[in-house]
């Protein structure tokens, strides 16, 4: 089989993948809606109990010091652990609840802008990465050491779209700090990704570093290149960065950029203009 040859054979499989891919959006969507409406009854039952949890607490102060003083003291406990539990529960389905509103919007192609709080977005999927690839890879395992300023503004971004950025870097970190843990059997090696958001020079920097394999020269030539990969062949499609430096660089007017050494760190720095 000539090169040629190959390269179809190649283009053929990428588009029965698409295809592939294609369907399982729309049944992801279906799926997704169907998650949603019970959500929304977790949601709205957790603020419902909330406010009757507010209305007992105002009970329980008017007979207060008629009680006994354990009883007050225990009763006192329990409604607070309830008002912590109470409030995880809205948390967290108000979470799952933006998840699911950002693949329904990825799923229909709409470039939304919103004002988007970018510490919040990063977490959530840096944290779905890494438990996307613990799914595949038991015994993968990873220190994730996150440092966020405080004084970040809102910044008007596609989510969905900046979202599968940072999926896309994430998940390169976490294939090369599992790749170094497999070649670093019987020598010391903690594999670690850091990942990283402050304000500077009138842009928002978020950097995602990890202490992998590193990139060669000759793969760094190539990094941003349509169809080129160096993961295994149904791992990897070689769409990941270039996808990414478009919708960073054409969508939202920043810039990616790539740092790294052989055996010790790759770090990627996306730069976004706050207005």
């Amino acid at each position: 089989m000539n090169e040629t040859d190959k390269i179809i054979e190649y283009l053929e499989k990428q588009i029965r993948n698409q295809e592939k891919l294609a369907s399982l959006g729309m049944l992801s969507a279906g799926i997704m809606h169907e998650i949603q409406n019970p959500l929304n009854f977790v949601i709205n039952f957790s603020k419902l109990s909330g406010k009757l949890l507010k209305d007992m607490e105002d009970v329980v102060l008017e007979v207060e010091n008629s009680l006994p003083h354990d009883s007050r003291e225990e009763l006192n406990d329990i409604l607070s652990d309830l008002k912590n539990n109470i409030a995880k529960i809205e948390e967290n389905g108000n979470r799952v609840s933006n998840i699911i509103r950002g693949i329904l919007l990825y799923s229909r192609g709409k470039d939304d802008y919103t004002p988007t709080d970018l510490k919040e977005l990063v977490h959530e999927y840096i944290w779905l990465s890494y438990h996307a690839v613990r799914a595949g890879h038991k015994n993968f395992n990873v220190s994730i050491i996150e440092h966020y300023e405080n004084d970040i503004p809102l910044l008007n971004l596609i989510p969905q779209d900046v979202s599968r950025a940072v999926l896309n870097i994430m998940n390169n970190a976490c294939h090369a700090v599992f790749s170094r843990s497999k070649e670093a059997s019987g020598t010391p090696y903690e594999p670690t990704i850091k990942v990283e958001i402050r304000k500077e020079a009138g842009k928002i920097k978020l950097v995602i570093e990890d202490n992998g394999t590193g990139i060669s020269n000759e793969v760094s030539e190539k990094l941003y290149t349509p169809f080129f990969t160096t993961k295994p062949i149904g791992e990897g499609t070689g769409l990941g960065l270039s996808i990414s430096k478009s919708i960073i660089e054409k969508k939202h007017n920043g810039t990616i950029e790539m740092e790294t050494k052989v055996n010790e760190f790759t770090r990627f720095t996306i730069s976004l203009p706050i207005s």
